[in-house]
């Protein structure tokens, strides 16, 4: 197979995720790696390239198809195809295809899982039936009219059916979410840099909102805000007062984007009626983070986790080789994955 195949890959993410993205290239495709590059960089490097990779988001249109007469593909690394002009792409004879991330997957049902585990406040109760002994009354032997519901008189135990559910960074995590809580009868409201189009927002039953109708209204809050140097402690004192009093909050986004002392003050106050955190300003976690102190107090509802929610992955933690499925099937002409065009 020649070695001359050329590939634009246009991302939005760091230098990590793009050396990743590189070194899991075949020998046979010619990886051109640019971050969030201006359209006109793009229409000069479009003339010669067999293959258009874009990652998370980035609109492509009729004039990016028109300057690339050797264009073989066009792969979107996620769900969002809304900014590709589809019709375009089968004038011009491309093939579009998007690629569900199984990462995000992964981060969305962590993060749901989470969500829940605060509601019905799960560490408490494990914690009551795990003790076990006399303290909540003698025990009985159960039959079918003879149970203690509710024996150690928990209050506040809920669920996540029906509650308006705030995403603050709506990417691919994003959509995965929405998709899940659909399930759940949840109101999701999100809040993003450049609002999703109509049609994206109608086929994932999601809503635009701004920062403050996300913190009046939310139920949960998910937080997806990536590690940017405006985003630094953005969920902060001011911001959880501006917060309906016993909101939930999980955390998955870059790490930085969470005060833990505001986070810790919040949860003692009562403020945040509990908080799931996977991410962290120093990684691995500090001894002395203050979430880690209030962590020790049992009545404390949070969740630690060690930045596991994409899943526990080792060696190869960041495989990217199905990044290039497509292209390769493309080439060897075989079926191609998620076609949308």
């Amino acid at each position: 197979m020649p070695s001359s195949h050329k590939v634009l890959f246009i991302t939005q993410r760091g230098l990590r995720h793009q050396q990743d993205a590189i070194d899991w290239a075949p020998p046979s495709l010619e990886i051109i790696m640019r971050r969030d590059p201006p359209l006109d960089e793009i229409m000069s490097l479009l003339p010669g390239v067999s293959f258009l990779i874009s990652e998370r988001a980035g609109v492509i249109n009729e004039d990016m198809f028109a300057a690339a007469p050797q264009l073989k593909l066009v792969q979107r690394l996620g769900r969002q195809t809304w900014d590709i002009d589809l019709a375009a792409a089968r004038r011009y004879g491309v093939p579009v295809c998007c690629q569900p991330i199984p990462g995000c997957r992964l981060v969305a049902e962590h993060m749901v899982m989470h969500a829940l585990a605060l509601i019905k406040k799960l560490r408490e109760t494990l914690q009551i039936a795990e003790a076990a002994g006399t303290a909540w009354g003698q025990p009985k032997k159960s039959t079918e009219d003879t149970f203690a519901y509710n024996w150690s008189d928990r209050e506040g135990i809920g669920g996540l059916f029906d509650k308006t559910v705030g995403v603050l960074g709506f990417g691919e995590i994003g959509v995965e979410i929405a998709l899940i809580l659909q399930a759940f009868g949840c109101q999701v409201i999100y809040h993003k840099r450049n609002r999703l189009p109509d049609e994206a927002e109608e086929s994932l039953h999601v809503s635009y909102a701004d920062i403050n109708t996300i913190q009046a209204q939310s139920d949960v809050i998910f937080n997806l805000l990536p590690d940017f140097p405006d985003t630094r402690h953005f969920l902060n004192a001011a911001f959880y007062d501006n917060c309906e009093r016993g909101v939930f909050l999980v955390h998955a986004g870059g790490g930085t984007t969470v005060d833990p002392d505001a986070t810790a003050q919040a949860l003692l106050s009562g403020q945040l009626g509990g908080a799931s955190l996977d991410t962290f300003n120093w990684e691995p976690i500090r001894q002395d983070d203050p979430l880690v102190d209030i962590a020790h107090n049992k009545a404390i509802n949070i969740l630690l986790t060690p930045h596991i929610a994409a899943g526990a992955l080792k060696g190869d933690a960041f495989q990217r080789s199905h990044d290039y499925e497509n292209l390769l099937a493309t080439l060897e002409g075989k079926p191609l994955k998620h076609q949308v065009a």
